[in-house]
């Protein structure tokens, strides 16, 4: 049994990236403990490259936000899912703002070994993941760690467009076999 942290990066609630994150975590939950993260949930300033979180007592960064709990989330978690809408080919801001968090010295208290990602588009261009996914690799890459599946849902442009969408069963049936 691992624990799974899925963050949400859609600030639309009950929006097809987030309906794709909850079939994922119907058939996580089966196995793992899982807890959602939503960017919708949390105010998250954008990193500015500052390198304060080096330096400061508890590597605590100098704005006042909601990262320190959710550092505590990730702190806990043994996989981490991503979850997010394809803008203009690459995930949202408020995830990409969570993620330049991670740039911090805190990140090495994590016992995180494998990372997921799912990933919803308006568009239908074959290329539509293909940024994001160069990005996901160098992640994995970097930090060593293990891919623990992707999940793509393209030409979904109005709410709701995933209901009955095939990527809801893969999404589920990787949350069944995760762990």
């Amino acid at each position: 049994m691992s624990n799974i942290a899925v963050i949400v990066g859609s600030v639309r609630k009950n929006g097809n990236t987030e309906i794709l994150a909850k079939a994922f975590v119907d058939g996580a939950k089966k196995n793992n403990n899982v807890e959602i993260i939503s960017v919708a949930d949390y105010k998250v300033n954008p990193c500015i490259g500052c390198n304060a979180c080096f330096s400061r007592e508890g590597n605590a960064c100098f704005q006042d936000d909601d990262m320190p709990r959710i550092y505590k989330k990730l702190t806990e978690a043994d996989i981490i899912v991503v979850a997010s809408p394809v803008y203009f080919y690459g995930i949202s801001a408020q995830l990409k703002a969570i993620i330049d968090h991670l740039h911090t010295p805190l990140r090495n208290t994590f016992n995180v070994k494998k990372l997921g990602l799912l990933l919803v588009a308006g568009e239908t261009l074959p290329a539509v993941f293909d940024s994001i996914e160069l990005q996901y690799q160098l992640i994995l890459d970097y930090f060593n760690l293990q891919d623990a599946g992707r999940v793509f849902a393209k030409g979904l442009k109005n709410r709701g467009d995933i209901k009955g969408n095939q990527a809801l069963a893969e999404a589920r049936k990787l949350g069944e076999q995760i762990r």
